[in-house]
């Protein structure tokens, strides 16, 4: 099955934001600006494409550019829950809360799973968790 891939319109910030996204994840990020794709609706740096690439985490990003409105989100996270081992799961979380916000900890739940909620310094919120212990 495919899986959907987040595409966002940032406020100028795509290449910051999917380069850090490629620090937290690892991988890669391919960015493509305006003048690459010989496009004059905005500054000619300006990315125009840019996704992840070669790591274990989809996301694109573009800066907004013309009647593009900037992301904003309500009522939407991107879950993470056992797409990886624990402790790796723990690393997303705490590199995903710098220059972020915890708005609840990763933490074991009573119903016998650990989970928590940041919203990253980009405005994503996500939900990593995993089953079980961290072992």
């Amino acid at each position: 099955m495919t899986a959907p891939t987040p595409y966002l319109h940032l406020p100028g910030t795509a290449r910051e934001a999917l380069t850090f996204y490629a620090g937290v994840f690892g991988g890669s990020a391919r960015l493509f600006t305006l003048a690459d794709f010989q496009r004059s609706d905005g500054p000619a740096d300006a990315i125009a494409h840019g996704e992840l690439v070669d790591g274990p985490v989809a996301l694109a990003a573009s800066d907004a550019t013309g009647d593009d409105e900037p992301f904003a989100a309500r009522g939407l996270m991107l879950s993470l829950l056992g797409t990886t081992e624990p402790a790796t799961l723990r690393t997303w979380f705490d590199r995903l809360a710098d220059g972020g916000e915890v708005l609840d900890d990763l933490q074991p739940r009573p119903w016998g799973a650990s989970d928590g909620q940041v919203v990253d310094r980009f405005g994503l919120r996500w939900l990593i968790g995993f089953e079980g212990d961290e072992g």
